[in-house]
């Protein structure tokens, strides 16, 4: 009996024994699995526009405003995010369309780190824009743009998630998103 008592208590001192070094895991985000690149058409007869989309996104009217029947959010579903496009119709306002674009741009000027403009012409297609790339852990769009043929059209384009974004971890879902809508700017055309 004391042989079996001498064993169980060493097999029990071996297995408590055994010490391990505690390292704490470094802290991290989720992986995030970014759809594979397709674009469709969105050229909906009722709208005065048309552009190739992601074809992980989703085009929905904007339903907010009744008053605007050509606004359209496109629901990036994989990053839960919106980019939300508005459109006007030119009556010798542009400047007033464009004064409000660069004052809605200006109002993540507090929480930006910068803000890079690009300038965008297509004369074949008589479009022209400006995109604004907004930089900052803690702007709530990261960008917007508006693109316009300067005589009968105006769009406006501001992305958003919808939650209270960390930029600086989400960045590599904000320059895949950027890459589509530089896609939709470039295949933009009124009808």
């Amino acid at each position: 009996m004391n042989r079996y008592f001498i064993i169980v208590f060493l097999i029990i001192i071996f297995f408590y024994s055994c010490e391990q070094n505690y390292y704490p895991k470094p802290r991290g985000f989720f992986r995030i699995d970014l759809p594979e690149k397709q674009y469709i058409l969105f050229d909906s007869v009722q709208y005065p526009y048309s552009f190739f989309m992601p074809a992980y996104a989703l085009a929905k009217p904007h339903i907010v405003n009744h008053d605007e029947p050509y606004w359209i959010d496109l629901h990036f579903l994989p990053f839960d995010a919106t980019l939300h496009i508005s459109y006007k119709k030119v009556n010798q306002n542009l400047d007033v369309y464009l004064e409000d674009a660069h004052t809605f741009v200006n109002k993540h000027i507090p929480k930006a780190n910068a803000i890079n403009e690009k300038v965008y012409i297509n004369e074949a297609a008589h479009v022209y824009g400006l995109v604004y790339d907004i930089e900052g852990s803690e702007a709530a769009s990261p960008l917007q743009f508006y693109l316009t043929d300067s005589t009968s059209h105006f769009l406006r384009g501001a992305f958003y998630f919808n939650f209270t974004p960390n930029n600086d971890s989400l960045l590599p879902v904000i320059n895949y998103v950027k890459e589509d809508v530089t896609y939709l700017i470039e295949t933009f055309k009124w009808k």
